[in-house]
């Protein structure tokens, strides 16, 4: 679904500077989100900002195959979700094609689990080599019934009709999409059901469920609920998405005379780590006209050129900026010296193995990238330009387009169609902002 047979190509020319204001899609979590917890809540739920992508697209397409009636998504990402209350779904008439997207699959991983009914969840290429065992086999011990391949990854076939119990789980490694499953198949378990994490992650779920009016406990880092209560509609705003703001803060912190203003950007404090990392490398990032909307809050970033240095990345801030190391490794190479990332090996289980794949690109781009077991050492040199190959990961293809701001020579990226999934229109957005970028 999400990797068309043809291959879609960046052709970036090297130099110019980010300027004006943008507005980067809405966040993909959030988005994915409301489609679920408005499926599940009794009334009429109204969604603005909702991210177009075809991942978030995936999550909708599935609950509307479950019968839900959804309106939307509008040009402007207005979506009206009839909900249907916990017990209403229906069995879809075939498979649930979750695409490219990990956290659809795993977080309905754990809704699924809590039906009377089986469904059978696929995804594209990319999504069957993920692991899925970190949720299957937490929910098995809650009571759910769930077969995977051998390996433990998709396609996942759910059995309905098994009856869940609480249960308290001491997550292993940090992971919103493990907590989140738990928590919404603890919507359907007897009893309690808690998740302790060992570091902080995402909190969007629970933030969500309270916004829904669904008691969450938040205690230092155990996360609790009791199962059987029942989700009531409300409207949901979902701010523009920080990873991709990310790719602006980078782009406009590397060009020469940039000035550039990102609106109303998600400033989760599970999310953030981007901006303390950036400002730990030196960048001129300004934090404007902060307000909360719907639970979350907002801001807007206003980013000019800066000369960077390169820092060893604290560790505590590795899972609050899990996705934004790809464009963080752009800042990176064109930093003064030696920048040394450790303690992400989950980089090397995402859309690609953002480790290797980013290395590799910046080895072709004449910058020393040595790629460790659980991270990166870059060491800035000169980042000429060169042909790069995303292995059809977004976000490494709008790493390296921000790249060309700086590069000497141009860069050609491959495989760039699932740029779509995360942030529709961003070859027009990055263009207007200053980036000198085609598709081909």
């Amino acid at each position: 679904m999400s990797h068309s047979s043809t291959n879609l190509q960046f052709n970036v020319q090297p130099g110019g500077s980010l300027q004006g204001k943008v507005r980067v899609p809405g966040d993909k979590s959030i988005s994915h989100r409301s489609i679920m917890l408005g499926s599940l809540a009794e009334g009429t739920t109204h969604v603005s900002g909702f991210l177009q992508g075809e991942d978030c697209l995936c999550t909708l397409n599935a609950f509307r195959s479950m019968g839900v009636s959804i309106e939307g998504p509008t040009d402007d990402g207005k979506v009206t979700i009839h909900g249907v209350g916990l017990h209403g779904l229906q069995a879809p008439a075939h498979d649930l094609d979750m695409g490219n997207s990990g956290t659809s699959m795993r977080l309905m991983s754990g809704l699924m689990s809590g039906q009377a009914f089986d469904v059978r969840m696929t995804g594209d290429a990319s999504l069957s080599k993920r692991p899925m065992k970190r949720v299957t086999v937490p929910l098995a011990s809650m009571g759910a019934n769930i077969d995977a391949t051998a390996t433990g990854t998709p396609p996942l076939l759910v059995h309905g009709g098994s009856p869940l119990h609480g249960i308290h789980y001491d997550m292993p490694m940090a992971s919103a999409q493990v907590k989140s499953s738990l928590l919404l198949a603890g919507l359907y378990a007897q009893g309690e059901t808690s998740v302790t994490e060992p570091a902080p992650t995402r909190d969007h779920t629970e933030r969500m469920l309270r916004g829904f009016g669904y008691a969450v406990k938040t205690d230092g880092n155990r996360i609790s609920l009791q199962g059987g209560g029942k989700l009531t509609a409300t409207d949901i705003d979902v701010p523009s998405d920080i990873s991709s703001a990310a790719f602006f803060m980078v782009g406009a912190s590397i060009a020469p005379g940039s000035d550039l203003t990102i609106e109303h950007v998600g400033m989760n404090p599970t999310r953030i780590g981007v901006i303390d990392i950036l400002r730990l490398m030196g960048a001129n990032l300004d934090v404007l006209n902060e307000r909360e909307v719907g639970g979350e809050p907002v801001a807007d970033i206003r980013v000019r050129s800066a000369q960077l240095h390169g820092i060893q990345i604290p560790e505590a801030l590795v899972p609050l900026a899990i996705d934004e190391f790809p464009s963080l490794f752009i800042a990176a190479a064109f930093a003064k010296g030696q920048t040394v990332l450790t303690g992400a090996e989950e980089l090397r289980v995402k859309e690609s193995d953002r480790i290797q794949v980013m290395a590799d690109g910046l080895l072709a781009c004449g910058v020393d990238a040595q790629p460790t077991p659980d991270g990166i050492i870059i060491n800035p040199g000169n980042f000429s330009g060169g042909t790069i190959d995303s292995h059809g990961d977004h976000r490494i293809a709008m790493s390296f387009a921000m790249a060309a701001l700086r590069a000497t020579q141009p860069i050609t990226i491959n495989d760039c169609a699932n740029v779509n999934t995360s942030f529709p229109g961003f070859v027009e957005l990055a263009a207007n902002a200053g980036v000198r970028i085609t598709t081909l």
